[in-house]
């Protein structure tokens, strides 16, 4: 009798996995109602507690909306402490941990500094200022908010229609528009007690990136002093004297970047971000970890040698080291450099990525990380070991089968050795599979074993995958990033062709049913490919250029054409416009079925772009549509616009690539 019910309760178990594995279900263009989005992690002082924002999509409005949370350290308990329509955003603890702050602008006001108590109650409204607020900071004693804000502006005396008086040299921007409004971002003092308000900072520069020293006497803050900062990106460093009327004096004088400064926690020294060129413009260029005395002595250049973008410095609790976030070769992880030696500790890494990094007061971390199945969580890192602290993504994951993605290289006809990823579906057997390269924007960035769900989605729908860092990708080293200065749309293409090769050599996909797409740079890229390559069968393009010239004071890169390609009416520089607006003037050679598709206010790569190429295809009788999403810039935000983006990918390719038994 006991063997019988063993065997039942064991027929059961079994029966049920096997059920619970046959429920799963390939992802769908609508799950994009369903994934949820966590940030900015924030450790109460007495580090039982981090408060973080959780972004939902509202699928009735149509639009996200981000709250709140409070999770314990030991994640035990999980608590949500805002619930409004409004959204949200940049809590902050307040230095003896009784409060918890946020941005919100509630009933139609302006963006103010709200304080919640942690032990429940309603937020009260800390601040009431007339500028526009972007960011704050709490003061060590908790006395005073540094706000980072943009000169006040009133609105309601401005009466009947004018238009945009412009004249600067940088006068579009994506999101943002024109840019014609001359007010500046500035640094102010805030009173919380007496809630006064106090300027710290005045002139025609914009300032950001502020940080409180340890004792709260003095405040590091970023801004571009030269005499037209719209000329170049020669940010520096200033420390200020925390008290109105001090003046700032400058820390850094590289004439490239210096960035995201952090402050020793004896306050004796600070660790900062340099860009490796000192050029006006770099499109190609990987940060470099610098430490420097506050009161004068050497910048040392402690990550040079790395050769990697290194991201998010972070001083340990004793001052001995520095952990960052390091960007290589299909993997972004955790290190930490020795001060006194010089020596780099890789801490973890592994096929995921690590997108944050924020010091705990035991001497722990927390961290994000997401990896190829499974969307960015918070988890605390202690002696180099993860323990996950949120489960936002359980309930989006739990129901699908998601594609498995592995590492390949292939070499490129030049000889150039390139690292990709291939997606297969769940359930692809070992029958050749239709294929889609989908390639990256940037061009600097690189892809790796995060979530990604565009090409998870295609994954779903029966296709093989394949994402690849060609030369300009970052993670590589600075020698791999550049080689396509000046020359886009050459060795890029060959990488893409060489993965092609190696994939369709090894049988592994189906080389008569290949497409090829991509959003920005990966829209750009699409256009070369197809212009130089019969073998692709579908294409879809989104956001992409072809006839470069065209664009020349019409999209957000003025500064870069400037500097990489030249002023087109100087030394024949028209000619290298030409060159690389070869997939436009050679239109009557694409043969490939291509979607194009745009924001109808972007003013990254503008519509102009995708319109250009359509007309062309459409005037060639080459199959072609274009999708214009009314009212979004470059990146489509809109959750029903994501969805229909989705479903025209996937509808393209399979019209042209033909896909069954999917």
């Amino acid at each position: 009798m006991r063997k019988v019910i063993l065997f039942a309760i064991l027929f059961l178990a079994l029966y049920a996995v096997g059920s619970s594995q046959s429920q799963k279900r390939n992802l769908r263009p609508g799950d994009i109602y369903r994934l949820q989005s966590t940030g900015d992690a924030q450790i109460s002082p007495d580090g039982k507690w981090v408060a973080y924002t959780l972004t939902s999509v509202d699928s009735a409005k149509d639009k996200r909306n981000t709250d709140i949370w409070m999770m314990s350290w030991d994640g035990t308990e999980t608590v949500q402490l805002t619930s409004s329509p409004d959204g949200e955003s940049s809590p902050r603890w307040s230095p003896d941990g009784k409060y918890i702050s946020f941005i919100a602008a509630r009933n139609g006001g302006s963006s103010q500094v709200y304080l919640l108590n942690r032990l429940g109650g309603e937020a009260i409204k800390l601040t009431d200022v007339k500028g526009d607020l972007n960011g704050y900071a709490w003061s060590p004693d908790g006395k005073k908010l540094l706000l980072t804000m943009k000169d006040y502006e009133d609105t309601a005396a401005k009466k009947g229609n004018k238009p945009y008086v412009i004249n600067r040299y940088q006068f579009k921007q994506d999101i943002s528009g024109y840019q014609y409004d001359k007010r500046k971002t500035h640094l102010y003092l805030f009173d919380v007690a007496a809630k006064k308000t106090d300027t710290l900072t005045r002139g025609n520069y914009n300032e950001g990136g502020a940080q409180w020293s340890p004792d709260g006497s003095a405040i590091a803050f970023v801004s571009n002093h030269t005499e037209d900062p719209d000329k170049n990106e020669n940010t520096d460093i200033f420390i200020i004297d925390a008290k109105p009327s001090a003046i700032a004096k400058q820390f850094t004088t590289w004439n490239g970047s210096d960035d995201s400064p952090q402050w020793r926690p004896d306050g004796k020294s600070i660790a900062y971000l340099r860009s490796t060129s000192d050029a006006n413009y770099s499109m190609y260029d990987q940060p470099i970890l610098t430490v420097a005395p506050v009161n004068g002595g050497e910048h040392i250049l402690v990550s040079k040698l790395l050769d990697r973008p290194v991201a998010a410095p972070r001083w340990d609790k004793e001052g001995a080291n520095i952990a960052v976030l390091v960007t290589d070769d299909c993997e972004r992880y955790i290190a930490a450099y020795e001060l006194s030696s010089g020596k780099m500790n890789k801490i973890i890494g592994g096929n995921r990525s690590f997108n944050s990094l924020e010091r705990h007061p035991n001497g722990n971390w927390i961290t994000s990380m997401t990896s190829s199945q499974l969307p960015s969580e918070f988890y605390a890192l202690e002696n180099n070991n993860l323990r996950r602290l949120t489960k936002v993504q359980d309930d989006f994951v739990s129901p699908l089968s998601l594609a498995s993605v592995e590492k390949f290289t292939s070499k490129s006809k030049d000889g150039a050795t390139v690292s990709n990823l291939l997606y297969l579906p769940a359930n692809a057997g070992k029958e050749k599979l239709p294929v889609v390269f989908f390639i990256h924007g940037g061009p600097v960035g690189q892809d790796d074993y995060s979530f990604d769900l565009a090409r998870q989605m295609l994954a779903a729908s029966g296709y093989a995958v394949v994402a690849v860092n060609y030369r300009g990708s970052s993670g590589r080293g600075l020698d791999y990033c550049k080689a396509i200065y000046a020359d886009w749309g050459n060795k890029e293409v060959l990488d893409i062709q060489g993965a092609a090769d190696y994939l369709a050599s090894k049988g592994t996909v189906d080389a008569d049913r290949m497409g090829i797409g991509g959003w920005s740079y990966g829209g750009i890229l699409t256009d070369y490919s197809i212009a130089k390559d019969t073998r692709f069968k579908a294409a879809v393009s989104g956001a992409g250029s072809a006839l470069q010239l065209s664009l020349y004071g019409v999209d957000q890169y003025i500064l870069q054409l400037d500097n990489e390609l030249g002023q087109p009416w100087k030394d024949k520089n028209y000619e290298k416009y030409l060159k690389l607006s070869y997939p436009f003037l050679h239109a009557d050679k694409i043969k490939t079925p291509t979607l194009f598709m745009t924001g109808e206010k972007d003013f990254n790569v503008p519509a102009v772009g995708s319109e250009q190429m359509y007309q062309a295809l459409r005037s060639i009788g080459t199959p072609t549509e274009l999708i214009v999403y009314p009212g979004q810039f470059h990146g489509i935000t809109v959750p029903a616009f994501q969805k229909d983006r989705f479903e025209r990918y996937v509808q393209w390719f399979d019209k042209f690539l033909k896909v069954k038994g999917f």
